[in-house]
């Protein structure tokens, strides 16, 4: 299985960025999918999730300003970022927790991370 993103970069704040991440390989099921995000110094945290059936959730620091969505046939996942702010800048990295066959067990997978830089 390998989940590659693609997107980051360099912005202004206010700004808008939309990172894009597919996942390949062997998959016999995607249960969700999701974005976390690691600061120099700080620990890896939930930026954004979203089930099969659509459901999402977000970190507070986020909310109304990131929209995470999902293309089930293309298996990707994207996350769309408006009014970023200096505090947004982190490494993002895409999840993927899946099946990578009918006897595994769910299991989380991740990308390989893309850089986000926001400036004041």
């Amino acid at each position: 299985v390998q989940l590659q993103a693609s997107g980051g970069g360099l912005v202004q704040a206010g700004g808008s960025l939309r990172l894009s991440c597919a996942v390949s390989g062997s998959i016999f099921s995607i249960n969700a999918m999701g974005w976390y995000r690691q600061a120099p110094g700080k620990q890896r945290e939930l930026v954004a999730g979203i089930t099969t059936s659509g459901d999402t959730n977000y970190a507070g620091s986020v909310r109304d300003r990131f929209t995470i969505s999902r293309d089930g046939a293309k298996n990707t996942v994207y996350l769309q970022m408006n009014s970023l702010k200096p505090e947004d800048t982190a490494v993002y990295y895409c999840n993927a927790f899946l099946r990578s066959s009918g006897y595994e067990a769910n299991r989380h997978y991740w990308g390989q991370g893309t850089q986000v830089t926001v400036s004041s």
